[in-house]
């Protein structure tokens, strides 16, 4: 059946049983005869267009890699996420079956490891080392500690929230102390953040400077 382009969610349906079960045949079958992708792929003729809806997924999902560095999850905390996270997978799927439309393959193809279902936690940990680089640039570029409130800047506001969460942590003594240690290297003064009167970010580089 796979191999007259049949998909392993019709298997699965016909046959009566779960859909991870026929994959799970299918790839012990692939390894053992290759060309049987190969084969399922030209039985079954690959969709060119894509929905409206279709592209407003791909652009959110492209959107939220650019903000976050990160994939929704089917385990979202936001039902919007959770819908991306289902659309994902499914896309995920059809390119395993060889029938994603080359329009979603060519933009997913933009983001590293598309194709691997992502964990909340492997999530947290990217997202965590992206908003390090960037406030670790921001300071870089001579600016001031970014401000969690009292801006209008949505860019300063994202950095400074984060910034503000580690402090948190560190207070509560919940922050990770590798994360603590990175902090610590990266961008020196962290803890204390902008002081009264005068930036803090020149009092930590004038302290630098005296050293």
């Amino acid at each position: 059946m796979y191999r007259r382009g049949i998909t392993p969610a019709k298997i699965a349906a016909g046959a009566g049983t779960a859909e991870s079960t026929v994959r799970y045949h299918l790839a012990i079958a692939a390894r053992l005869e290759p060309s049987i992708r190969d084969e399922h792929r030209k039985a079954v003729p690959v969709p060119a267009r894509i929905t409206t809806a279709g592209r407003q997924n791909l652009d959110d999902i492209l959107a939220l890699f650019r903000a976050e560095g990160r994939l929704p999850t089917t385990g979202g905390a936001a039902a919007r996420e959770r819908a991306l996270g289902v659309w994902l997978h499914r896309r995920r799927q059809e390119a395993a079956d060889g029938v994603l439309s080359p329009i979603y393959q060519e933009a997913l193809d933009a983001i590293p490891g598309w194709h691997q279902a992502s964990t909340k936690k492997a999530d947290d940990e990217a997202r965590w080392k992206q908003r390090l680089s960037e406030v670790t640039r921001h300071l870089a570029g001579g600016n001031d500690w970014p401000r969690h409130n009292k801006t209008d800047i949505k860019e300063e506001r994202v950095l400074g929230v984060w910034l503000h969460g580690q402090r948190i942590e560190h207070r509560a003594g919940r922050l990770d102390p590798a994360k603590e240690a990175q902090l610590d290297a990266l961008i020196p003064g962290w803890r204390q953040g902008r002081a009264r009167g005068r930036k803090a970010r020149q009092a930590t580089d004038q302290s630098k400077s005296a050293e």
